[in-house]
């Protein structure tokens, strides 16, 4: 080949090469950057930051409610403390209670009527009174079984019921606790109504809880209708009854609440059943087999006149001096009305 055709094919190629580069270059700057689709993604360590705060995690939308653009709602904190801390707290309360109880129990035994029972019976509650205690207490009792399943069926009753058979039960408890409710709001509202006036404190109860109200040592101090345990009572049934229905309320109609309303509702409404609970069984207990002749009184209505004298010397005084001998009878007990 001549020393003309070498040096025309090298500055084809030349030509060749600087189009080739010119093309690649012009590529490089229009076409766009590679995606990287994590390079602007909230990182989780980002999201549990802001959710200490109480704060929500959204997006974007484009349908009218603005709720659906929350990806993560609050509620790190309240989960903790409702799946961890709460039955800890509520495990500890009632099965203490019940330790406690049984303790007594064996140390105290059954307390007994000390004059022995006697053949005169006096009225101590009335029908009105009895349906006020029994609606409350019942309706208290479903609750507490079925509203218990919130905080202890995953861990107790799923696995040995099974996925399917949990299922159908926490449906039917859910549904059974929110109609209930409504009873038991009804009956502390009754209890309240009736019982009010007999269940202010005065120094009596402060005189009682001194002596030991009876139940450690020999001899009972006198109270009125009510001792200072009964009122202590009704006031935990009272002021923990709103509570827990309030709360209720709020979360069986939502509306107008915000997601850490729901919360802040829920966690009163656990805290409150479990400190009633453990109360109740104290109740229960020495309305039963912890006292001799006390069950008769949300039963007949009637008890015995020496169990009335022991325990409530001062009402019976006063029952006596105000209606006479017409509230005594002799002889097998009759329900009042």
């Amino acid at each position: 080949m001549s020393a003309t055709g070498v040096s025309f094919g090298r500055k084809l190629l030349f030509a060749l090469g600087f189009v080739l580069f010119a093309h690649v270059s012009v590529v490089a700057q229009t076409a766009p950057a590679p995606i990287n689709p994590t390079a602007q993604s909230v990182k989780e360590a980002q999201v549990l930051e802001a959710l200490k705060s109480g704060a929500t995690v959204s997006g974007r939308i484009s349908i009218p409610d603005e709720r659906a653009a929350n990806l993560m709602q609050p509620g790190r904190d309240w989960r903790a403390f409702n799946q961890e801390t709460l039955p800890r707290i509520g495990g500890f309360a009632v099965l203490g209670m019940l330790a406690g109880l049984t303790l007594f129990y064996l140390l105290r035994g059954r307390i007994r009527i000390e004059a022995g029972p006697s053949l005169d019976r006096i009225t101590r509650f009335t029908s009105i009174d009895r349906f006020a205690h029994w609606l409350s207490a019942t309706s208290f009792m479903m609750l507490a079984l079925t509203g218990a399943n919130v905080t202890f069926g995953k861990t107790l009753l799923l696995p040995v019921m099974g996925p399917e058979a949990f299922s159908e039960w926490a449906h039917y408890a859910k549904v059974t606790h929110n109609y209930v409710g409504f009873a038991f709001m009804l009956g502390v509202a009754l209890v309240f109504l009736v019982w009010v006036k007999d269940n202010i404190p005065d120094a009596t109860d402060l005189r009682w809880f001194l002596a030991g109200g009876g139940l450690v040592g020999k001899g009972h101090p006198p109270a009125k209708r009510f001792n200072g345990g009964q009122k202590i009572v009704f006031w935990v049934v009272v002021l923990g009854g709103a509570m827990m229905s309030l709360s209720g309320w709020h979360l069986i109609f939502p509306v107008g609440h915000s997601i850490t309303d729901m919360q802040w509702h829920a966690t009163i409404h656990g805290a409150v059943a479990f400190i009633m609970l453990a109360i109740m069984l104290a109740h229960a207990y020495i309305g039963s087999v912890g006292m001799e002749g006390a069950f008769d009184a949300m039963s007949s209505g009637e008890v015995d006149l020496n169990w009335a004298k022991e325990h409530h010397s001062l009402w019976v005084k006063e029952e006596m001096a105000r209606k006479g001998q017409s509230r005594i009878s002799s002889g097998a007990a009759q329900p009042a009305e």
